[in-house]
């Protein structure tokens, strides 16, 4: 797999990973739960778990390629708000589109 194509795999990765907990009402898209609404608090919690997990296939993915570099504090402050930042459309379409911004 060429460099370029791993890179728009990660950011398509992210995209859906980031708005999976604003999209369906499962835990993790699998556990059914037993409110039949999933709160902000689970929809957070999610979230930090699907950055962890593309986090992880991007660090794959670098290995394949070679080998890793080291990251430090500053590449995670930067791509946490990304992350979030992604998951904007998920949020629009739970909390104002679905409900009807009440």
């Amino acid at each position: 797999m060429s460099q370029n194509l791993s890179v728009w795999l990660l950011i398509l990765l992210a995209l859906v990973c980031a708005n999976l907990p604003f999209i369906n009402q499962r835990l993790l898209t699998v556990v059914p739960l037993r409110a039949p609404v999933k709160n902000l608090a689970w929809r957070l919690a999610e979230l930090v778990l699907w950055y962890a997990v593309v986090i992880g296939a991007g660090m794959a993915m670098e290995r394949s390629l070679g080998q890793n570099q080291p990251q430090g504090w500053e590449f995670y402050a930067v791509t946490a708000p990304l992350f979030i930042t992604l998951a904007f459309p998920g949020f629009v379409y739970c909390y104002l589109v679905r409900r009807g911004g009440r």
